[in-house]
């Protein structure tokens, strides 16, 4: 039976008993390692659960109920249960399971939440915003350069929830970054928190790095010599994306200062210090984000600028033109309005004259209007 069809009989028992049943059926399917892939290969939302005990990972074959059962009954460790994008059938076994909040569980499956951290009872709530730059050979005004997610987290005295959305922001590597390191995870579940918060921060940092390469070959086409030619959707689109980065970066700062000065029960003292480092990160990332807003409306008012020039001196050329037009355009409307006595009229060098007068005023303006700059 798939991992999909278990899930189904665990909400449809919706009670711990169902969920052991469930956990017989499982434990006949051999142990498959879920860290990396966005969704289970079994067709489930569960990508991985697993025990650590004194910051090392217990052997056992990923049931849930079991994991939570020996770590309850000996007051020693944690598990850490992964999923991805999991429906309100599939999350309301685990729910009750672990007697999570409405509300909470509300939102970790629905998604599009804002940056927050919350406290229900003893389990604690957070929320962040994941991001990813979206390569492209060139920015266009309809190029995607920032793609977002999301990672809810549940942390209680036992164990760790983590609800991924989205198609990026795997946990697999920084799960296995974190078992290279058992003295930070025998610390307990708040050493997981504190490194997913670390890790989506480090995240915004590398995707600012890569937006400030956009904006700088923004700004130097605009300040080319034929910057006035600049596609302005460019920009615009810039700046919409840059907005999607500032959704996912600044809520973000008074969750974590909270979890760096705030006392909180899952959260010991000596993780407190972790949370500090990253509240730095993370501030570094909220100015960098405040001042490519401003470095854009600043080319963006420039790229404005230089349209508005190319306009007056394409009319000085226009009007400096037409002003030469007009000297041919005065003496032929005298000499084409038939009068019989008129000077010149019957005169032999009077044609040769009239040109010449005319290529002269002609050339005279022409000499000039260069001399000023016009033409």
């Amino acid at each position: 039976m798939s991992m999909a069809g278990n899930l189904r009989k665990v909400t449809s028992l919706g009670r711990v008993g169902g969920l052991r049943k469930v956990a017989r059926l499982t434990r006949r399917r051999p142990r498959v390692d879920l860290s990396h892939p966005a969704r289970s290969p079994l067709g489930s939302s569960v990508v991985n659960c697993v025990t650590y005990r004194d910051g090392t990972r217990e052997p056992g074959d990923g049931d849930v109920v079991d994991a939570v059962r020996r770590v309850r009954r000996s007051r020693d460790g944690f598990v850490w249960l992964g999923l991805h994008e999991p429906t309100d059938r599939e999350f309301a076994g685990i729910a009750e399971l672990f007697d999570l909040h409405p509300l909470a569980v509300e939102d970790a499956v629905e998604a599009h939440q804002r940056p927050k951290l919350e406290r229900y009872g003893e389990t604690l709530f957070a929320v962040f915003k994941t991001v990813c730059y979206v390569e492209h050979e060139k920015l266009t005004a309809t190029s995607e350069v920032v793609n977002t997610g999301e990672i809810m987290v549940f942390v209680g005295e036992d164990f760790v929830i983590t609800v991924r959305h989205g198609m990026h922001g795997s946990l697999g590597p920084l799960r296995e970054d974190l078992e290279d390191r058992p003295d930070q995870l025998a610390k307990g579940p708040a050493a997981v928190l504190h490194a997913i918060a670390d890790h989506v921060v480090d995240d915004y940092l590398s995707v600012t790095d890569s937006v400030q390469g956009d904006i700088d070959q923004v700004e130097t086409d605009v300040f080319a010599p034929d910057g006035a030619r600049t596609d302005p959707g460019r920009i615009y689109q810039l700046k919409r994306e840059l907005l999607e980065l500032k959704r996912a970066v600044m809520p973000l700062a008074r969750p974590v200062e909270d979890l760096a000065t705030r006392p909180i029960r899952v959260v010991p003292p000596e993780i407190q210090a972790y949370f500090r480092d990253v509240l730095d990160h993370l501030m570094r990332a909220k100015d960098q984000i405040a001042a490519f807003d401003e470095l854009l409306n600043s080319i963006l008012q420039a790229h404005l600028a230089q349209v508005t020039v190319a306009q007056n001196e394409d009319m000085r050329k226009i009007t400096a033109w037409a002003a030469v037009i007009a000297v041919p355009t005065m003496v032929c409307g005298m000499y084409g309005m038939n009068f019989d006595h008129m000077p010149e009229l019957r005169w032999r060098f009077g044609y040769p004259l009239v040109i010449g007068v005319i290529a002269v005023a002609c050339l005279s303006l022409h000499r000039g209007f260069r001399r000023n700059g016009w033409l």
